[in-house]
């Protein structure tokens, strides 16, 4: 992506694209002409009227004024305790500097520019996430192509913004197939409004199954359009969410159905971090993959989002930057392959010479290094309380159908409670619920002292990370084992793997007592974690198989499965959700077994 602003300033201080030489808003009143174009043309508020949920998709971000705009009149008439979810495109994205001075003409809209433009996205190519609860909103911003991004949202919305650059100056935002896509993306019932009446979308909207209308336009335009799906829109309701278990997942979880409207019931065994949660620190890394493809995307888009939720938890932030040190000469060539990629938000991901490594590291270091800016080390326990909510206190040995969804029964058969949906984040001990999961426990033993530090967070297949206190370490990663006992020659395994890596750390920290703690993960065959629906369950998610990275991916991945357990629009896009989708073991296995076929009856 080019550093260079894609927008210019006119003389008289209006916006203007340097790329496709239109303007932004209309110069009489951009405000007045989204109103009229876009909330009067999708029959807004009336629309959404007596709706929990109501959703727009817009393609063209822009300056976000449409956004504004709809903000403020859902604030002002939207349905008491709804929620507002808001999916844009922009293949430009500009900077949140520029757009508070192109939204400054408007004062009225003030505070609420003021929040968007505090919480502005990024410019990685991906999917981007607003958080807006002071008006109960959310917005899903596509750094993308149009055409991908429409590809790659799950849908559906009740009503879209068609605000592109003007179709002569930017033909490719309004062709045939984006249209269809739009209304492939849509609700029966959805509205679309757009200022422009050109003939190719008129039949393109057509095409896609809309009816089309002109309606007179804004200022010096005479006309506009109008157009709509058959059907009516359907009112989305609000089920009881069960979540069970309260680690780190089983927290996201229930932090992101609390920012859908809806109020979970949490159950463990144990209580708030008694599992894998439950260390004095966790790193925030994502997995690095030079690949650069669906893997990498989604790894750096859980990173993103998880390192944007903490930092609104100060007192959870125990240190920034994390240096992965590199093992040899194929890593530094990955190192820089990845933090030059359009993945990352740019400047995010630093390579580093040995020599500045080992500065950071008070020690020499084994090798150059990435120098991972906004990764985290952060302490578990206050996310979990600042995350979690009331956990009630007790162990579900059972799921079983009942006339409202499902009943939780505890080992004697005695009904917990009942629940319209339930989300399993219990790591390991979903298989014991769940036939057919291929999921499993590895056993992991962390260190800690509180005689020494590190004045850089550091991570190389092992780890050495600052608590509030100290330091971490470790940790051992044994699979299939599942005890918890607190073993010495695990401490000996993570002091190790410590001095091969920083051997004056390790003196430090041999000479002193060490503590720690024992806890089972969940990994499933791919290394790679189940989120969303469980397989012939209809109502039963899964959020688990996180592996040692549950703090970095817990956060968009609970955002995923509580979206689809609400019936909302989810922030994964539709490949990342091919990659955790529980069933898709199974879908392997059959396609296997259908090559089988296939080669078998070839060869007679």
């Amino acid at each position: 992506m080019s550093d260079e602003s894609p927008l210019a300033w006119t003389d008289d201080g209006q916006p203007r694209s340097r790329l496709y030489g239109d303007v932004y808003f209309s110069a009489e009143d951009g405000l007045a002409e989204t109103r009229a174009v876009f909330l009067q043309g999708c029959g807004l508020p009336e629309a959404w009227a007596g709706r929990d949920r109501f959703t727009v998709g817009e393609l063209g971000f822009g300056t976000g004024l449409n956004i504004l705009a709809l903000l403020d009149l859902w604030r002002a008439a939207g349905p008491p305790g709804a929620h507002l979810h808001i999916f844009s495109v922009e293949a430009h994205p500009i900077t949140a500097h520029e757009a508070a001075r192109a939204l400054s003409r408007w004062p009225e809209l003030a505070d609420l520019a003021g929040l968007l433009t505090a919480r502005w996205p990024g410019r990685a190519r991906g999917f981007h996430r607003i958080d807006l609860p002071e008006v109960g909103a959310t917005i899903d911003l596509a750094v993308m192509d149009v055409e991908a991004a429409l590809a790659e949202w799950p849908g559906p919305a009740d009503a879209w913004f068609l605000d592109g650059f003007s179709p002569a100056l930017n033909p490719a935002m309004w062709r045939e197939e984006i249209l269809a896509l739009v209304a492939a993306r849509s609700a029966p019932g959805a509205r679309v409004a757009t200022f422009t009446v050109a003939g190719a979308v008129r039949r393109g909207l057509a095409a896609a199954g809309f009816a089309v209308d002109k309606r007179p336009g804004f200022g010096r335009k005479r006309e506009r359009l109008e157009a709509r799906l058959p059907g009516e829109l359907q009112a989305a309701g609000r089920p009881r969410v069960a979540v069970v278990g309260a680690g780190i997942a089983g927290a996201a979880a229930a932090r992101a159905l609390r920012a859908l409207g809806c109020d979970p019931v949490v159950l463990d065994a144990e209580g708030p971090g008694a599992g894998a949660s439950g260390n004095p620190a966790a790193l925030v890394t994502p997995r690095l993959d030079a690949g650069l493809g669906p893997l990498a995307r989604l790894f750096a888009q859980a990173f993103a989002r998880a390192t944007r939720l903490y930092e609104t938890l100060p007192s959870a932030v125990l240190a920034r930057s994390v240096l992965q040190i590199a093992g040899g000469d194929r890593d530094v060539e990955r190192f820089a392959r990845i933090a030059a990629s359009d993945i990352f938000e740019p400047g995010a991901l630093e390579p580093i010479d040995t020599v500045t490594a080992s500065a950071r590291l008070g020690e020499p270091a084994p090798g150059p290094a990435l120098d991972m800016i906004p990764a985290l080390v952060v302490e578990p326990a206050s996310i979990l309380a600042a995350w979690t909510g009331p956990v009630r206190r007790a162990q579900v040995a059972q799921l079983r159908p009942g006339p409202g969804g499902w009943v939780l029964l505890d080992a004697a058969g005695g009904t917990i409670l009942e629940a319209e949906a339930v989300i399993l984040t219990i790591g390991p001990a979903i298989g014991g619920l769940l036939d057919g999961l291929p999921i499993a426990p590895v056993r992991g033993q962390a260190s800690w002292t509180d005689a020494a530090t590190t004045p850089q967070a550091a991570a190389w297949g092992g780890y050495a990370v600052p608590t509030r206190q100290g330091l971490l370490f470790g940790a051992t990663h044994d699979r299939g084992e599942t005890g918890t006992d607190l073993r010495p020659g695990d401490h000996d395994r993570n002091l190790a793997a410590l001095a091969a890596a920083l051997p004056r750390l390790a003196v430090r920290v041999g000479e002193a007592e060490l503590n720690g703690r024992a806890s089972v993960r969940a990994t499933t065959p791919d290394h790679l974690p189940l989120a969303g629906p469980a397989p012939d369950l209809d109502g039963v998610y899964v959020l688990g198989g996180l592996g040692s990275r549950g703090f970095c991916l817990a956060p968009l991945l609970a955002e995923h499965v509580a979206a689809q357990a609400l019936g909302a629009p989810s922030p994964l896009p539709a490949p990342l959700a091919e990659l955790v989708a529980p069933d898709r073991f199974r879908r392997r296995a059959a396609r296997r077994d259908r090559s089988l076929v296939t080669e078998t009856g070839k060869g007679e």
